[in-house]
């Protein structure tokens, strides 16, 4: 989809209002084209040299009309207000609806931060719209209303209303694709050097380092670098432009002094007739002008529309449903199943036949790169099978989709970090079917009851993106919790107690695989606390399942 189709595609969903935009633009430039017909006419009783009724009368239209213009542009100011209003707002959500929703494919070359900052074009699009609706109207509008005006005074000014119409058309044909590529380009690089500012900032104590100091210096002294480069293009782009209209101000003001001037001598045209006609036309340039200088807003917002666009064109899977776990039980088999991640030759995973039945306590093993996270992601459902089949039904034999399938597993990934927030909300996240006493059962359980207690504000107490100020097994506790909370049907672990100390873990590891709980557990470790209690062991190595034993 083009940028231009996006832009379209945007105003198409309030076009009532942008209807209404165009209607008081309409309105407005009639009675502003109006004014100098009303200055025409007073002219000419001024040189009557008589004072009348008629010229009393003329006097307050003119002034009446001025005001009534004002009360127009008011009227698009509110308008336009809620339509940024609702760009944000609509932009806002679909933002937060999207981002848990991309697939591990689509994002897998890309950083997530720098994608989620795409938001913030929303703020171009807003001013920028705003621009574009109440100038570019405005300016369209008079340029079309005041040829009109202007033919009827005398055929010469047919001339120059062609020449306004050419001098639009030759700057946008034939600057429209080199200002649109070298706005995106720019925007690229500045793209690039806010996410590299964003990794300096969280990798502050690398970069402090004498070494490390300089090279976050150079590389950024790169890429803004390549943004000025483009954007000294962009400027070049704009200032052609601006020659363009420069040259072409001159001849339209040479041919309406010289040809004008000789129209009244000759007595083709009166004095009223001149000076309103030098209106109309300092008029029409300057609405030419509005658009052309427009024209870095309208580059701007298709650059913003593009950049929200590559994040919103993103494909996503269904919606996580939030029903209750039931207790039918979840079984899984693969048939065959192989993935390779995106730009790698090499299959992560290779003709997997597994089955697997609930309450299962299973541990994954084999040597690093083997493909022991690769299979626990695409168990846990966040993969998809690049060939092969996977199969998850009930007890009964009922086929699950995916969203009821994801309802009823609890997973705890490397990557999976807390956000800003309460304690309870990291765990919770807003779900109040959960009790006090599920709740309690999770933070017992995962031996993070007594540390709750060392808080002024226990659950409520606000913790840092990523409980940077938590330590690394608390950080590890808050997750476990996460993932057991709703007593799921079926938990996928990777390495969930390898920074705590060996009693603690080997309690959590005791209360996990307890044959207590009929939850199925697939795990991956190296750590041999989970080898003794687990019942079954499947060992990877090259993407292939090597030995599935019973323990």
């Amino acid at each position: 989809m083009t940028p231009l189709k996006r832009f379209y595609n945007l105003l198409a969903l309030d076009k009532r209002d942008v209807y209404q935009i165009i209607f008081y633009a309409a309105f407005a430039g009639l009675v502003n084209l109006s004014l100098p017909l009303g200055i025409q006419a007073i002219i000419n009783f001024i040189q009557s040299g008589q004072l009348s009724v008629s010229w009393v009368v003329l006097v307050f239209l003119v002034t009446v009309g001025v005001g009534f213009g004002g009360v127009l542009i008011i009227l698009q100011l509110r308008i336009v207000e809620n339509l940024q209003q609702r760009i944000f707002v609509r932009t806002s959500f679909e933002f937060a609806y999207r981002m848990p929703l991309i697939k591990f494919k689509e994002m897998y070359s890309e950083y997530a931060p720098e994608k989620a900052n795409r938001f913030f074009d929303t703020l171009m699009v807003q001013k920028g719209t705003a621009k574009l609706l109440l100038d570019f109207c405005a300016a369209f509008l008079q340029v079309g209303f005041g040829i009109i005006l202007l033919v009827l005074y005398h055929s010469f000014f047919t001339v120059i209303g062609l020449l306004f119409i050419v001098i639009l058309y030759v700057i946008f044909k034939f600057s429209y694709k080199d200002g649109l590529e070298t706005s995106l380009n720019e925007s690229k690089f500045k793209y690039k050097v806010a996410a590299w500012i964003q990794e300096i900032a969280r990798n502050r104590e690398s970069f402090r380092r004498k070494g490390g100091f300089e090279y976050a210096l150079n590389r950024n002294d790169g890429y803004v670098s390549q943004y000025i480069n483009y954007r000294e293009k962009h400027f070049q782009v704009m200032k052609k432009q601006y020659i363009q209209l420069t040259i072409f101000k001159v001849i339209v003001t040479a041919a309406l002094l010289s040809i004008g001037g000789f129209l009244v001598i000759h007595h083709q045209m009166n004095i009223g007739q001149f000076v309103a006609a030098e209106i109309v036309i300092v008029l029409l340039i300057n609405s030419v002008e509005k658009i052309i200088f427009g024209l870095e807003s309208f580059y701007d917002v298709l650059t913003s529309v593009e950049k929200i666009g590559q994040v919103t064109d993103m494909e996503i899977s269904g919606i996580p449903q939030t029903s209750a776990v039931n207790d039918t039980g979840i079984n899984i088999e693969t048939e065959s199943v192989a993935y390779n991640y995106p730009d790698h030759n090499k299959k992560s995973l290779k003709n997997i036949n597994l089955k697997i039945s609930q309450g299962e306590k299973i541990i994954l093993r084999g040597p690093n790169g083997a493909g022991k996270s690769t299979l626990l992601r695409l168990l846990s459902g966040l993969l998809e099978p690049e060939s092969g089949t996977m199969y998850i039904t009930d007890n009964y034999m009922n086929r699950l989709d995916e969203n009821t399938y994801r309802a009823q597993a609890g997973t705890f990934l490397q990557g999976d970090t807390l956000f800003a927030g309460t304690i309870r909300e990291n765990i919770l996240f807003g779900n109040e079917t959960i009790d006090n006493d599920e709740l309690k059962w999770a933070l017992d359980n995962v031996c993070l009851t007594p540390y709750i207690k060392t808080f002024p504000n226990g659950l409520e107490n606000q913790i840092h993106p990523g409980g940077r100020e938590l330590s690394a097994s608390d950080v590890q506790k808050i997750l476990l919790a996460r993932s057991i909370v709703n007593k799921p049907n079926i938990l996928f672990l990777e390495d969930p107690v390898d920074k705590m100390d060996e009693m603690t873990s080997g309690k959590i590891v005791d209360f996990l695989l307890s044959d207590e709980h009929n939850w199925t557990v697939i795990l991956t470790s190296k750590n041999d606390i989970w080898m003794n209690k687990c019942d079954r062991m499947i060992t990877i190595d090259d993407g292939k399942i090597i030995n599935d034993i019973k323990l």
